[in-house]
């Protein structure tokens, strides 16, 4: 139990971490560079590293790690991006962005004190002590002030041992939504072919088997005032995450202010894609609300009886043509697509019939993939109260 265990400041339990600069310090012609993008937030995992040559070294790279370490990102600190040097990146070279936290082996374990670096407690601490308001950040002194409880070797193994079991069943319930997610596309793939290749099917304009419409720029647009906690859905780039409709960040308009405005009203069932920044993201909206209004720099697509919605959704959404949409752009900050271009886009038409086939398994697989959803949020509540209590020293 860790039931009135020490709290000590991860400085005190940490051991030095060697700098240099590999262009003046190294012999070899190239190293294995980790930076901020190598880690995976959701995973908490090192998922990129790549070679650099020495002649090329970036000016943050000066860490030398090595495995057991445990980085923490000095950047955006509620975005938690930490993970545990593993074997194969020993020797490494690390970015100054991060906190490389290697613990004295007598007095705390790696795995133990990762726990820690992903506790709310922690997360918490730093956005607290953050500065920059557009670009937060914590130093290594603040990350090193961060107190830790501290049991004993072996009960920080048995702890850990607990917190890895569990979150391996929720990596097995992510890993299980991936496979879900490419075996739609492959289903895609397989009955229809890349949708850019010609020959196989005939091809339409989206105009002739759809009908669009522009979000509303008027100078009626809703902006400050307007928006309210409740009423009618005002989609926005926020409320698509990986094609799919997300409400969890949801803002509102009035009956009043939704009935001034002349287009881009929503109605359940329309296809919704974005034309510029998140470029040619789409989804269907199914929400239990009848009614949404999207912005400016989205537009509504409804589609004909010779076409599947869901077919069609999964067609925008495929590879290929979200390759294609990148080519047709325009803007190099902000990418964009016009109308035009939308209502001119060549796109294949299979036979209803085998359009409607697709649907009807996208859908089946759509179902087991909400009741894999369901299971990962029941684990994550699992794994915070466990995490909570162990480090209250309830477990």
């Amino acid at each position: 139990m860790t039931h009135g265990s020490p709290q000590i400041a991860l400085g005190e339990l940490v051991l030095p971490v060697s700098t240099c600069n590999p262009e003046t310090g190294m012999s070899e012609a190239d190293f294995r560079y980790i930076d901020l993008s190598s880690v995976n937030q959701q995973t908490k995992t090192i998922e990129l590293d790549r070679r650099v040559q020495v002649a090329d070294t970036p000016s943050r790279a000066r860490q030398l790690i090595k495995a057991g370490d445990v980085l923490v990102s000095t950047v955006r600190p509620n975005l938690n991006a930490v993970a545990v040097v593993p074997n194969r990146l020993d020797g490494a070279i690390a970015s100054t962005g991060f906190c490389v936290l290697r613990p004295n082996p007598e007095l705390l374990r790696s795995e133990y004190l990762f726990h820690w670096v992903r506790t709310e407690s922690f997360i918490s601490e730093m956005v607290r002590r953050a500065t920059g308001a557009s670009y937060p950040a914590v130093s290594d002194r603040i990350v090193c002030e961060s107190a830790i409880p501290l049991p004993q070797i072996e009960e920080q193994r048995r702890i850990a041992a607990i917190l890895d079991k569990a979150d391996a069943l929720r990596q097995k319930r992510r890993t299980a939504l991936q496979k879900l997610d490419s075996l739609t596309q492959s289903i895609f793939l397989d009955m229809f072919g890349d949708p850019t290749q010609t020959g196989r099917w005939p091809l339409c304009r989206a105009a002739d088997v759809t009908e669009f419409e522009n979000g509303d720029r008027s100078s009626s647009y809703p902006s400050g005032s307007d928006i309210k906690e409740s009423g009618i859905l005002f989609l926005n780039g926020k409320n698509i995450v990986d094609n799919r409709l997300d409400l969890s960040s949801s803002v509102y308009i009035d009956e009043e202010k939704f009935a001034s405005l002349s287009r881009g009203k929503a109605k359940r069932g329309d296809l919704i894609i974005t034309l510029r920044g998140t470029l040619g993201s789409c989804f269907i909206f199914d929400s239990d609300a009848e009614r949404a209004f999207i912005n400016a720099q989205m537009m509504i697509i409804r589609t004909k009886e010779s076409i599947d919605r869901v077919f069609l959704h999964s067609l925008l959404t495929s590879q290929p043509m979200q390759a294609g949409f990148s080519r047709m752009s325009s803007g190099v900050a902000v990418p964009q697509l016009t109308a035009s271009q939308m209502k001119e886009l060549q796109i294949i038409l299979p036979p209803i019939e085998l359009q409607k086939k697709y649907s009807m398994l996208k859908t089946t697989i759509s179902k087991t993939r909400n009741n894999v959803l369901e299971s990962i949020s029941k684990c994550d509540g699992i794994f915070a109260s466990l995490q909570h209590r162990a480090f209250r020293g309830e477990l």
